[in-house]
């Protein structure tokens, strides 16, 4: 019997035009009346999924959200932080300086704003933080803080840019972070012993919850954690080939109800 569904937001939760459909809507808000929890695991941060908590009811007592792609797990009603694994100003400065020294654009978060260390702001960063409808912020690493926990650095910039990126990568970087790639356009840096699963597991065993009793929906690279965790794991119609191959159930595309459809399965 599920008891938890851990649902994705970009590319699963909403459609292409970034909304809850009123057919998603409605299937999460009646699993509140079947005693089944929602908690919507993202990598973006509380701001940037304060509209979808709201439209599907989610602000209650014991209502918990997975953010940052697993670095901060939290109370949705209180904003109390349950569990946050964070990177230093000494990450920062190392994933910066390789990067830069590619052109690529660095953005860095903490657990209200987002920042960039260039003075050069790209187009992509401004339309994340109208997307995310996080504030954003200029800060040389020079100026940040020592005391500063940094969620997750991310580059947000041209796909080409994102791939040499990637391909450069040195061993030191791959070795001391958990890198994931959630769309064409970014690539982020966490912690090594964060991530969606991580966090979805540390969450049931809190709640007392087996794999078993946990679905989960997803559409991307940054899924796959959590879906290798969950006993139910399900695929969106517009997921990777990766994610399809991993789940249990391929549902429908986000823009056709692909939520609603898998839960009418399952629940």
């Amino acid at each position: 019997m599920i008891k938890l569904v851990a649902i994705d937001i970009d590319g699963t939760l909403l459609n292409d035009d970034h909304e809850i459909t009123p057919g998603v809507r409605d299937a999460i808000v009646r699993l509140r009346e079947k005693n089944v929890k929602v908690v919507l695991c993202t990598g973006r941060p509380l701001s940037g999924i304060e509209k979808s908590l709201t439209e599907l009811d989610l602000f209650h007592d014991k209502d918990m959200a997975i953010t940052m792609n697993g670095a901060i797990t939290l109370s949705t009603k209180t904003r109390e932080t349950i569990v946050e694994t964070t990177l230093a100003k000494s990450d920062l400065q190392k994933v910066f300086t390789f990067c830069d020294s590619l052109g690529a654009h660095v953005t860095y978060f903490d657990a209200s704003n987002m920042y960039v260390p260039h003075k050069e702001i790209s187009i992509l960063t401004c339309q994340d933080s109208l997307l995310l409808q996080t504030p954003l912020y200029y800060k040389p690493v020079e100026e940040v803080a020592n005391s500063m926990r940094i969620p997750k650095i991310m580059l947000l910039d041209y796909p080409e840019k994102i791939v040499e990126v990637m391909e450069k990568l040195p061993n030191q970087l791959k070795e001391a972070y958990y890198i994931v790639r959630s769309v064409p356009y970014n690539l982020e840096f966490l912690h090594k012993n964060v991530s969606k699963g991580t966090a979805l597991a540390m969450l049931s065993e809190k709640l007392q919850l087996t794999a078993d009793e946990v679905l989960c929906l997803g559409d991307a690279e940054n899924d796959l954690s959590m879906m290798e965790f969950a006993g139910t794991a399900v695929a969106m119609g517009n997921a990777t080939d990766k994610v399809k191959n991993l789940a249990t159930f391929v549902t429908k595309t986000n823009n056709e109800d692909g939520v609603a459809f898998a839960l009418q399965q399952f629940i």
